[in-house]
C-alpha cells in the first residue's frame, strides 16, 4: 500500500520535502497550505515562486488548504512550520474537525528549528501539546531547501526517542541523493538546530564587518562550545554536537549565501535596524526569535555563553555590532578548556 504524508506549511523546506518525497512511487503526499492565495500559485505554477523560484513541484504534490483532507489516512504527519507560529497554527488545526481524522498512534515529524519565546519548548514538544501526538521525531542538519530540491548531495539526521519510528522515517527519506543518519538525542539535535541559528547572526556580522578568515573560524569554534555547553546543561549529549545536527549545520548556516539568519547579521552590521530587516524578509529567520529564548534560559540557569548575550544585545538592546564584536575579544582571556 502506498504511503501517505501531509506536510504542514508551505515555506521552502516543507516545499523540498515534498518535492524530495514524491520521487518515490509507492508515496503519496499533500502539501497544505495555511493561506488559500498561496495555495493557488503553487497550484497554477507549480512551483514556489517565492521561496523555490526555477524548481517545479511535480503533479503528484496534492496541494489543499483542507487541512482535514490532508490529515485522512496519513502514515506521518511533518510539521514545516516555523517555530515562532507553530502554536498558534496548530492550535487551530487542533480545534478543527481534522482532529477526528488523525488516527491515533501517526507519528509526527519536525523539520522545525526553533524554541518557543516563553515556554522554552522545543517543536516536537509544542506538536506534543497541541497536537496529542506522541511517537515525535526531528529531522535536522545541513539541509538548504534551495539544495535538497534540486537534487543536490545532501545528509541529515533524523532523531527520535523511538529507534523503530526513526529508522522508519530513515528507509522513507532517504534516496541517491539525500542521506539520513538515525540518533535517539531527540532534545541535543533539536537543541543543535536551534542555536546555530544565532551563531549564524554572529556570522553575518563578521561578514558585514568586513573581518575574515581567522574571524570566522573563532567563531564557528568557540560558537560550538557553547552551543554545547548549553545543550548539555539540558540533558543533551555531547558527541550529538560534533555530527550532521551540530557542527555540520553550523558550518552551513555561518558560511551559505542562502542563510537566512547570517543575511539577518549582515544587515544589522551595515547599519539596518531590525525591524525594518523583519519587514523586508520573505522568510522567517529563527535565530531572531531563538536568541530571546536561549539569552533568557541561560540567565535562569546561569550558563555562560558570550556570543549569544552579545547577540541579544544588538537585536533587543540596539548596540553596536563592532562594540559586541570589540567587547567579546577584549574578555577576561581563559584557558580553552
Amino acid at each position: 500500500m502506498p504511503t501517505k504524508f501531509a506536510i504542514l506549511g508551505d515555506g521552502a523546506w516543507g516545499t523540498a520535502i515534498g518535492i524530495l518525497l514524491a520521487g518515490h512511487p509507492d508515496h503519496r503526499v499533500a502539501l497544505w497550505s495555511a493561506r488559500e492565495e498561496n495555495a493557488r500559485i503553487l497550484r497554477e505554477r507549480h512551483e514556489n515562486v517565492v521561496y523555490l523560484p526555477g524548481v517545479p513541484i511535480p503533479d503528484s504534490v496534492e496541494l489543499t488548504t483542507d487541512v482535514g483532507h490532508a490529515l485522512t489516512g496519513v502514515d506521518l504527519l511533518i510539521v514545516a512550520i516555523p517555530t515562532v507560529y507553530m502554536r498558534q497554527t496548530l492550535e487551530q488545526i487542533a480545534g478543527a474537525a481534522s482532529r477526528v481524522v488523525l488516527a491515533p498512534g501517526v507519528p509526527a515529524l519536525s523539520l522545525a528549528k526553533g524554541l518557543e519565546n516563553g515556554t522554552f519548548m522545543r517543536p516536537t514538544e509544542i506538536i506534543r501539546q497541541t497536537l496529542e501526538v506522541h511517537q515525535l521525531a526531528a529531522l535536522s542538519g545541513p539541509s538548504h531547501a534551495e539544495e535538497v530540491s534540486r537534487g543536490l548531495p545532501t545528509s541529515v539526521v533524523v532523531a527520535s526517542t523511538d529507534m523503530e519510528l526513526a529508522r522508519w522515517i530513515q528507509d522513507r527519506l532517504g534516496t541517491a541523493r539525500f542521506r539520513v543518519y538515525t540518533n535517539t538525542d531527540l532534545v541535543g539535535v533539536e537543541l543543535a538546530g536551534a542555536l546555530k541559528n544565532i551563531i549564524g547572526i554572529a556570522a553575518g556580522i563578521c561578514d558585514g564587518l568586513g573581518f575574515g578568515d581567522n574571524a570566522k573560524a573563532a567563531l564557528l569554534t568557540r560558537g560550538l562550545v557553547e552551543i554545547a555547553r548549553f545543550g548539555t546543561t539540558l540533558g543533551a549529549r555531547r558527541e550529538t554536537y560534533y555530527g550532521l545536527a551540530g557542527i555540520g549545520d553550523l558550518i552551513t548556516t555561518c558560511i551559505s549565501p542562502h542563510g537566512r539568519n547570517r543575511h539577518v547579521g549582515e544587515r544589522l552590521a551595515k547599519g539596518e535596524k531590525l525591524t525594518d530587516i523583519l519587514a523586508t524578509m520573505k522568510m522567517v529567520a529563527e535565530g531572531i526569535y531563538t536568541t530571546r529564548s536561549v539569552h533568557a534560559e541561560a540567565a535562569e540557569k546561569n550558563i555562560p555563553m558570550p556570543i549569544t548575550a552579545e547577540i541579544y544585545r544588538v537585536l533587543y538592546e540596539n548596540k553596536s555590532p563592532l562594540t559586541a564584536v570589540n567587547d567579546l575579544m577584549l574578555r577576561e582571556q581563559t584557558s580553552e578548556k
